[in-house]
């Protein structure tokens, strides 16, 4: 039945259980928990929810104070969901190894985030958090030592699971761990109420710290007092940070682990693109790695078996990670013949010609107005603004223009031509009547300092490349910082990069 939702937090949970039609052996009913159905792509959202619900209810998260925790990802963004629909500040310390699309997503979410040093790894970034903490008086969340975490599952994911199967025994529940909350929270559940059902564990066969039976040493509190002896680094980003989370040493102590997987990175891979390709399910590595764990344990089990299979996340946040290795940006081989197939709209077909920008040379201009004149001469002299772009909104070679000033630091004022504010009476057409008349272009955008004509896009790439742009911003008294060695060209989206 159709129903609204308060918020974006009553979405979270309820994640659909597919089965897989074209990877699982032959006699095996084998299905995956897609998580990524969850409304920030991963099962953390679960977590996030339940471990602030929970401070709030125990009163030592006021209202307002800020939330810190440490974070490859996952559990971050999710928090960054929950503290933005309920109005915390949030501040995220994660290891600079981790892909630049998790920080991303992150800002955008507007959580601050701290980089680590990726020597210091999992527990660096911990130990930031814990200091950031003491420091500021901030809420710590502790997602690998927190109840609430494992709780959560408890209340939603077991039951979730418990639910679907009630007509069909599980004999297979396979899993690998983060912080140890969906294996506590879900394993503890499944043990009670479907004692048949099998708890498999995966975790990377090069750094294998529960296959290893080192116990893990560890601080009063719970939290690890050192790196594990047997961690080493793995593909499987969210997956066995450099301790044995408490969560995930409750789950031992309490017998629930019946099996360990040990995964190599390349298979979880490997899995993960197959998953993809052959079943049309988007995952991350950490899903591909516990989908390869679940294969190999189809591939044993006894005929007429039920497996069920975590996958913790979606793929786009491993877009400059290896799992996306060698997927090619521009068309192959095998895609330009299909285009050669038929004569129309071929990309290999262009005119060959100069980077072009958006010209509007065949379009009719009006006539040249004393007022639009006058208003072009006013804001070439506005002393305020000495930088001045006319541009258009939704131009690419304009925004890669504001980029570039923007990662100048140097001030300036857009004319967008197209925009509403100059859209009665063709205001931003009679504007650009009069630059065509004193430039004999029609090109835009076209860029002015201190009123003088520098050109369009490219013009001011090569006159930053070669040190006129400064020249000119330093005749003018603007201070402006640079591009740290990068080519201007890169602001440029790809198909339009300078050939």
């Amino acid at each position: 039945m159709a129903r609204f939702f308060d918020n974006i937090l009553a979405t979270i949970g309820h994640t659909p259980v597919v089965r897989i039609n074209h990877l699982a052996p032959p006699g095996i009913d084998l299905f995956v928990k897609v998580e990524s159905f969850n409304p920030m792509g991963s099962v953390k959202d679960r977590m996030a929810l339940s471990v602030i619900e929970q401070a709030e209810s125990d009163g030592v998260l006021a209202p307002g104070q800020t939330v810190v925790e440490a974070t490859s990802g996952n559990t971050g963004i999710g928090l960054a969901m929950v503290c933005a629909a309920k109005g915390y500040p949030l501040v995220l310390t994660m290891a600079e190894s981790f892909s630049v699309e998790r920080r991303k997503i992150l800002r955008f979410l507007g959580a601050k985030v701290v980089l680590t040093p990726a020597e210091l790894k999992g527990s660096g970034m911990l130990a930031k958090a814990v200091e950031l903490a003491e420091a500021h008086g901030w809420f710590l969340v502790r997602q690998f030592e927190n109840e609430a975490n494992a709780d959560a599952h408890t209340r939603t994911t077991a039951l979730e699971i418990l639910d679907v199967f009630q007509e069909r025994p599980l004999d297979y529940f396979v899993t690998g761990y983060g912080t140890g909350g969906t294996l506590k929270g879900t394993g503890r559940v499944l043990r009670q109420r479907s004692p048949r059902t099998k708890i498999v564990v995966c975790e990377p066969d090069n750094s294998p710290l529960l296959g290893s039976g080192i116990a893990q040493q560890r601080r009063a509190d719970g939290t690890p007092a050192v790196s594990h002896p047997s961690w080493r680094p793995h593909m499987m980003q969210g997956w066995t940070p450099d301790f044995i989370p408490k969560l995930t040493e409750d789950a031992v102590a309490m017998e629930l682990i019946d099996r360990i997987v040990p995964i190599d990175g390349n298979r979880a891979l490997d899995m993960a693109r197959q998953l993809a390709r052959r079943e049309g399910i988007f995952c991350g590595t950490s899903g591909g790695a516990t989908f390869a764990g679940a294969v190999t344990v189809a591939e044993q089990a006894p005929p007429d078996s039920t497996i069920l299979c975590m996958l913790p996340d979606t793929g786009e946040r491993y877009l400059s990670t290896p799992l996306f290795e060698g997927i090619p940006e521009q068309m192959t081989e095998e895609e330009l013949e299909i285009s050669r197939s038929t004569p129309g709209c071929r990309f290999d077909a262009r005119p060959a010609a100069p980077l072009a920008q958006p010209s509007g040379e065949s379009a009719a201009l009006p006539p040249v107005s004393e007022s639009a004149s006058t208003y072009v001469d006013e804001v070439l002299s506005d002393a305020a603004n000495p930088v001045v772009l006319f541009a258009l909104e939704w131009c690419e070679f304009c925004w890669a223009v504001r980029k570039l000033f923007t990662e100048l630091g140097v001030p300036f004022k857009s004319v967008d031509l197209d925009s509403v504010a100059y859209q009665e009476k063709d205001w931003g057409g009679q504007i650009r009547a009069v630059l065509h008349a004193r430039l004999g272009t029609n090109t835009i955008p076209q860029i002015f300092v201190a009123g003088e004509h520098l050109g369009g896009a490219t013009d001011t790439f090569e006159a930053f490349k070669s040190g006129e742009l400064q020249a000119r911003l330093e005749k003018a008294g603007i201070a402006h910082g640079d591009l740290g060695g990068k080519d201007p060209f890169e602001l440029l989206p790809n198909w339009l990069h300078k050939r």
